[in-house]
């Protein structure tokens, strides 16, 4: 695995990696909010795009590094592995004759999300997109699609159930076994649910490990090898298992998500990054144990502030 092209200025030491040749991965440490990881797959006359990236100038950097690596080759698909901003904010700089593939609950929350136009102060700093606008998947898949880049396959596939969110697809290599997992891994940093579900975020790890990856590109965090990626997956498992004991135990003993996270004892994971995502998971699991429904998000960011002391930090 080699660096092809870093981009310190202002973005840390983001970097593009060469996972396998022709095949890489755009890592944006430390990858906490709104520092995704995104990724270039190369073939024929043209490359595969797996997401970009949150606003204007994080996304051109990428593409930039993107183009140096490809000697300038066209963009011909890019996939959206749900609808975060963080992966699909810099969709509308790419060429028009882009085309973007998503599930379709992704392309439906990105059509209804608001954030695009303008950030609320939840963050600090508040996030500036600059110079990008609303564009959604013009092609949609409900569970799995394949595309090509040349001869390289890409299968596209969704586990069936909501996760991180309603819409999560993971890209998948089969030939090089190399598998862009979205948010569905968030590799040494708190995984984030909120929108989607604890129960399937948990039952999503056997279905990612089923794909027995030689390379894994996480949605946040470093990249991992095969003989990394089962204990990757164990600590996902072991935060899950904490979610939702402790929003068992909080609904049993009549406390709110908020005084149930500053019960919790965070062990393991209270050195990871973002652990006020812990009071978002926890809104989630109470949502679903009393039958499920719409999150109040204004009411969980305010939980999750109220607990990290002020607004939540970024270096978007």
């Amino acid at each position: 695995m080699s660096d092809v092209r870093s981009a310190p200025a202002g973005g840390r030491d983001a970097a593009l990696h060469e996972v396998v040749p022709g095949v890489f991965a755009w890592v944006q440490p430390d990858g906490t909010w709104w520092l995704n990881n995104a990724g270039v797959v190369t073939g024929g006359d043209g490359c595969l795009l797996v997401d970009t990236c949150a606003g204007e100038r994080r996304t051109r950097r990428f593409l930039a590094a993107a183009g140096a690596a490809t000697g300038g080759a066209p963009v011909r698909v890019a996939v959206n592995t749900h609808q975060h901003g963080d992966h699909t904010y810099g969709n509308s700089l790419l060429p028009a004759s882009t085309v973007i593939i998503a599930h379709e609950a992704t392309r439906a929350g990105l059509l209804a999300d608001p954030i695009i136009d303008g950030c609320p102060p939840v963050w600090d700093p508040v996030p500036d997109w600059g110079a990008v606008t609303r564009r959604v998947p013009e092609v949609t898949l409900r569970s799995e699609l394949t595309v090509f880049a040349g001869e390289r396959r890409v299968e596209l596939r969704h586990p069936g159930y909501s996760a991180h969110t309603a819409g999560d697809v993971v890209a998948w290599l089969p030939a090089e076994r190399v598998l862009f997992t979205g948010d569905l891994i968030f590799n040494g940093l708190t995984p984030l649910v909120f929108m989607g579900s604890v129960d399937g975020a948990l039952r999503s790890l056997d279905w990612l490990a089923a794909f027995d990856p030689a390379r894994v590109v996480p949605g946040h965090g470093p990249l991992a090898t095969a003989a990394e990626f089962p204990d990757v997956l164990a600590a996902h498992e072991r935060y899950y298992r904490l979610v939702l004991a402790t929003a068992a135990a909080g609904r049993r003993d009549g406390l709110t998500p908020l005084e149930a996270a500053r019960r919790c004892e965070l062990g393991e994971f209270a050195g990871w990054a973002d652990a006020e995502r812990l009071v978002l998971n926890l809104h989630r699991a109470y949502l679903d144990a009393a039958g499920g429904g719409e999150l109040d998000l204004l009411a969980a960011f305010g939980d999750a502030i109220a607990f990290h002391g002020g607004p939540l930090p970024t270096s978007l």
